[in-house]
């Protein structure tokens, strides 16, 4: 269970993500083309194409900062909400088509580092 107000964060981050947002100017891959799997890890998915996290959301899978879904395929998430998998896929498929894709190798690295 997320933790009250959570889903209406998420579902405004999501309303405001579009080709304009600054987080997705990095270089675009490739990758935009290729179709969305069900054996993808869901955190790739949503890191990779940020605009599928309407999809998540538009079927109330509330997977956006899960800490679950670096584990989660988009096939077992689909079997934990009850979500025909393979519709699901299409909607995914068709997000990726619309929406940049955001070249992971591109994007900085931040290290933790102990305070000096």
């Amino acid at each position: 269970m997320h933790p009250p107000g959570f889903v209406d964060a998420a579902q405004r981050r999501a309303a405001e993500i579009g080709d304009n947002d600054p987080m997705l100017s990095f270089t675009l891959s490739s990758e935009a083309s290729m179709p969305v799997e069900a054996t993808q890890l869901v955190d790739d998915v949503m890191r990779r194409w940020p605009a599928t996290i309407r999809v998540f959301l538009k079927y109330r899978m509330h997977c956006v900062g899960c800490p679950i879904t670096c584990f989660h395929t988009v096939s077992d998430a689909c079997r934990e909400h009850n979500v025909d998998q393979a519709e699901f896929l299409d909607e995914l498929n068709a997000s990726v088509e619309q929406g940049p894709a955001v070249d992971v190798a591109e994007c900085a690295v931040t290290t933790a580092r102990w305070p000096s």
